[in-house]
């Protein structure tokens, strides 16, 4: 494996006594890749997570974006457009491979775009991101081989990139106003 950096553009890594390893939490417009044996974790409302790892040598991260497309604020050029599933996705793909992952080893999980706020009928924002992901994966050739996409629910994903092992947990009750927070912003 060629060369193989730890940890891209994520603010809150930690021990998780849980599952006894190490673990990165990412929030919107974050990502994560690793080819250590740890845990990337996020909480999905309407934006969508997209879990990719190369299936032979473990190497795989994760990223979690609010909107399908979209740039072109004056703001940071990286966290703006960490936002945007075109970018969000783009970064990704291109770091894993830097990492050492191969393009034909590719495999994605994803996960999100829950219509969680239910008077946003109109432009529902969860739906687009649930459409883009998937197309921009058949377009790039990777192979989506678990999603868990739309449905009224915010999720919370545990992905293990070594072994491609995902766990998703529901979230039917919500203890603070931080995803509806979100959604409103």
């Amino acid at each position: 494996m060629s060369k193989l950096l730890e940890e891209q553009f994520a603010g809150n890594v930690y021990y998780d006594r849980t599952f006894d390893r190490d673990a990165a939490k990412i929030l919107p417009g974050e990502y994560y890749y690793t080819g250590k044996d740890m845990l990337i974790v996020t909480v999905l409302g309407s934006c969508v997570a997209a879990c990719i790892r190369d299936r032979v040598s473990g190497v795989g991260g994760m990223n979690h974006f609010m909107l399908p497309e979209g740039g072109g604020d004056a703001e940071s050029p990286v966290s703006t457009s960490m936002r945007y599933g075109s970018y969000a996705m783009e970064i990704l793909i291109n770091d894993l491979l830097k990492a050492g992952a191969r393009r034909e080893n590719l495999e994605a999980k994803v996960f999100g775009g829950g219509n969680v706020l239910r008077g946003f009928i109109s432009i529902n924002v969860g739906e687009r991101n649930a459409q883009f992901v998937r197309a921009y994966l058949r377009t790039e050739n990777i192979r989506v081989i678990a999603e868990d996409l739309n449905d009224v629910h915010p999720r919370k994903v545990y992905f293990f990139p070594r072994t491609g092992k995902v766990l998703v947990k529901k979230l039917t009750q919500m203890n603070n106003n931080t995803i509806v927070n979100r959604e409103q912003d």
